[in-house]
Parts: C-alpha cells; sequence; structure tokens
C-alpha cells in the first residue's frame, strides 16, 4: 500500500514504526524538520516537509496514488482539512484524528463522509471507553474482546502468591485437552515471547492467556487472581479521557474527581452531575488521604503528566486501593510504571495506532489490537476458502514460530486452539503474533 501520515509526533512516528515492518510505501510529512530528521534516520520512510493541509504539498506527495491517507497532527482543523482535500486530489481512503465528541454524531459523521472522511478517530473517547472496560474486569491488566467476547484474551501480571510460579506451561495446558483457557505468550524484563511446553512461569511475568467465558474462573485459579467489585472510583485529572470516564462511570459507580485548576474545577463540576469534583493538588498526599484515598476501589490518573499519573498511583497502591489504572504517554516510562506497580497502562499512541493499523491490514482482518508494554499484536482473522491455514492440523502447518493461534470462533460456538485443532473456512482465530512474523502470518488467511 502508499501511505501517506500527515503529522510525525509521537503517535505518527509510532504508527510508522509499525508500518514500516510491513510491505507498505510510506511518506510522512510535518512541517518540523528535526523530526523529520528524527524518523527518516530511524525509519525506512520518506519525508517531506511542509503543512499538511497545503494543496501544492499534497500534490508533491503523490496523494492522488495514495491508498491511504491518515491526517494525525496536534490540530483538529488541519487534519479535517486535510483529509477532505486529499480525498478530492484522489487518496482512496482518508483517516483524521478529532477531538470533538459532536463529530462522531451518526448524522455529523455522514457530513464528513460525504466531505470525504472516510474515518474519524477520538483517541481520548476510545481510551475512556477502555478504562471503563478495564474495571469490569478486576484481575487483569488488560483485556481483549473477539467476535463480542466469545473469546477474551486476558493480560495478566503474575505475583508471589501465584500457584503457577515455577511451573511449566505443559503443566497447565496438556495437550490434547478440552482446554478451556491457553498463555499464547509471557513478557518477561520487557521481551516477549512465545512460549513452548518447557517454558516456566517466573514472578513479574506478564501472561497474555486465550480464554472463554467458562475458563475464567479457573485462569483466576492458576494465577492466584480474585474478581472484586468496584463501588467507590477516584479519578485524578479532568482531563478530556477524565471526564469522558467520569461520565461513563457516574450513573452506576460513586465517582469522585481531583483537579488542580479552580476554574475548570467549577466548570467540570457543572458538567459532571453524577461526580464530585474536588479541587486541589493530586500531588498532595494529604489531601488524597483527606478525601477518602484509602475507601476507594479504583483510582485513575489521568492528568496528561505521566510523571504525576504513575507517583500517584503508586501511593493509592500503597494505601490499599484495589485498582490503579494510569495514563502514560511516555512509551518509554511503560515498563518502568508496570514493574513498580501500577496495575494498568493507558496509552492514547498505542490505542490510535491499533485503531488505525486495521485500515492498513487485508480483509481478512477483522480486529486488531496493539498490547501496553509489548510491540506485539493480536489480530482476528476470518479464515477463506482454500487458505493455507486450512490445509492440516496446526502442528503440521509450519505456522511462524513467533506467532500462535490461541482460540477459533465456529458460528455461535468457541474454543480454545491446540496441536490437534484443524482449521475451517470461515473459521474466526484469533492470533498473537511478533511484529516480524505478522506479515507472514498474513499468507496463511488469504
Amino acid at each position: 500500500m502508499r501511505i501517506i501520515l500527515a503529522g510525525a509526533g509521537e503517535v505518527g512516528t509510532h504508527l510508522a514504526k509499525m508500518l514500516s515492518n510491513e510491505d507498505h510505501d510510506i511518506i510522512v510529512i510535518d512541517n518540523d524538520p528535526e523530526r523529520l530528521k528524527a524518523i527518516g534516520s530511524s525509519l525506512d520512510v520518506m519525508t517531506l516537509e511542509g503543512n499538511a493541509n497545503s494543496i501544492s504539498i499534497l500534490k508533491e506527495s503523490k496523494v492522488s496514488k495514495a491508498d491511504l491517507f491518515i491526517a494525525i497532527t496536534f490540530s483538529e482543523d488541519v487534519n479535517i482539512t486535510a483529509a477532505i482535500l486529499s480525498k478530492k486530489l484522489g487518496a482512496k481512503k482518508t483517516i483524521a484524528r478529532i477531538d470533538n465528541d459532536e463529530f462522531l454524531m451518526q448524522a455529523n459523521k455522514d457530513i464528513f463522509s460525504n466531505l470525504g472522511i472516510d474515518y474519524m478517530i477520538y483517541p481520548e473517547k476510545i481510551a475512556a471507553r477502555e478504562i471503563v472496560g478495564l474495571l469490569a474486569q478486576t484481575g487483569s491488566t488488560e483485556v481483549v474482546e473477539f467476535s463480542g467476547g466469545k473469546l477474551q484474551m486476558y493480560v495478566i501480571r503474575l505475583e508471589e502468591k501465584a500457584p503457577i510460579i515455577g511451573k511449566k506451561l505443559r503443566e497447565l495446558t496438556p495437550e490434547g485437552e478440552n482446554l478451556q483457557f491457553r498463555a499464547v505468550a509471557m513478557t518477561r524484563h520487557g521481551q516477549t515471547l512465545i512460549p513452548s511446553g518447557d517454558n516456566t512461569f517466573e514472578v513479574g511475568d506478564l501472561v497474555y492467556v486465550i480464554s472463554s467465558q467458562a475458563g475464567l474462573k479457573e485462569l483466576y485459579k492458576y494465577s492466584g487472581k480474585q474478581q472484586f467489585e468496584i463501588r467507590n472510583i477516584m479519578i485524578l485529572g479532568g482531563s478530556r479521557i477524565g471526564i469522558k470516564t467520569a461520565r461513563q462511570l457516574g450513573n452506576q459507580h460513586y465517582v469522585k474527581m481531583i483537579e488542580i485548576d479552580k476554574q475548570k474545577s467549577y466548570r467540570l463540576s457543572s458538567m459532571l452531575s453524577n461526580t464530585l469534583v474536588i479541587n486541589g493538588d493530586g500531588t498532595n498526599m494529604e489531601l488524597l488521604k483527606d478525601e477518602g484515598l484509602e475507601k476507594m476501589d479504583a483510582f485513575i490518573a489521568v492528568t496528561g503528566n505521566s510523571d504525576t499519573n504513575i507517583l500517584s498511583c503508586l501511593l493509592a497502591k500503597h494505601l490499599g486501593v484495589k485498582r490503579t489504572i494510569a495514563e502514560v504517554e511516555n512509551i518509554d516510562y511503560i515498563h518502568l510504571a508496570e514493574n513498580i506497580g501500577v496495575d494498568t497502562i493507558v496509552n492514547k499512541k498505542l490505542i490510535t495506532a491499533s485503531r488505525i493499523f486495521r485500515f492498513t491490514m487485508s480483509e481478512e482482518v477483522s480486529s486488531i489490537k496493539c498490547l501496553t508494554g509489548t510491540e506485539a499484536e493480536v489480530m482476528e482473522y476470518v479464515v477463506k476458502p482454500q487458505a493455507k491455514v486450512t490445509e492440516g492440523p496446526l502442528k503440521d502447518i509450519a505456522f511462524p514460530e513467533e506467532a500462535i493461534i490461541g482460540g477459533v470462533i465456529r458460528g455461535k460456538n468457541s474454543f480454545i486452539a491446540h496441536g490437534e485443532t484443524q482449521i475451517k473456512p470461515y473459521d474466526r482465530v484469533v492470533v498473537f503474533a511478533l511484529p516480524s512474523e505478522i506479515f507472514t502470518v498474513g499468507k496463511f488467511f488469504n
């Protein structure tokens, strides 16, 4: 594909890095020469200095030949204008990053579609939805659903009390049994690997598990995790993510928000009818204690400052809060935050990249998720007739070593895959893959 990325900020750079692993022709447009120099020296992409909403720059990028134009600059206005112009100039598909809820209303989406924008992405809204989903699955640091929840991927950090510490993978999932869950990968010291039956679980491992709903209870038993009810929630930061999260949680939970800006606190108190808004400094430990942090079931830090979010979550954890979630936008901080005790990390770059990356995949990929803390992706494929993956049991088809099929959805039923599993046409298949194998994996399904 010929892909034009407008915007070489952190989201654009991360997306360019992901796409450069594939067989794509990538052009990055930005008006900052330093950002272009950094991205051009580290990735196999072409760069073009200029404004993304300039017709002459778009023509110079040969946008008329673009299969996909992605506008992800810091300016919503630039993104919308650039996407509209690109479509008029011949781009086949356009995507614009926005920060206005109103644009996503169905009637308004039709307006933008008629103007030439095929898809609009609002990272903060997706992040808030992800946070709300994480609070529903309290035993896992991350949850990914497939086919409406028929299968799910849970990401679980192993602690000393976990019964599987010191055991081998084959002891957990004996081959040939009617499995309800399967460990498909693990991250240890920042390195993600597809485990073999002889791999041993260690304290601190992040384990990626494909499970059916029926297997969830047993999964938590092996990992030493427990589900618990969340009633009281404290949100630090009246950011867009904070506002959207409070709105979704306020009707069914007791929600308290801490915001440092006094005028903004007044505005938020009138906007959020089901949230108690407190004006105060979230880095003030005494304030958080006075506002009942110790009594909270969950603490969500989304101030926009990664340091503040991480430190406040550590304080909350120290005071006994069961679930902590931090927005960490500095990708270099993610492993640090996870390793020192923050339960879950939310990163808008990864969320945005996941949504956009889907448009660069073949039509067989019905969903894709870039996982926090690893460069690996988990994908759901729809199997075509005569696809290579249907040619025999999984153990006999030479599936890539750095990828694994975790589960299969067949009609209304779902099951965990193992070596004897035979994939059939029209199955929906959940695949976990490291970046080096994503292109090869696709060949098994098309």
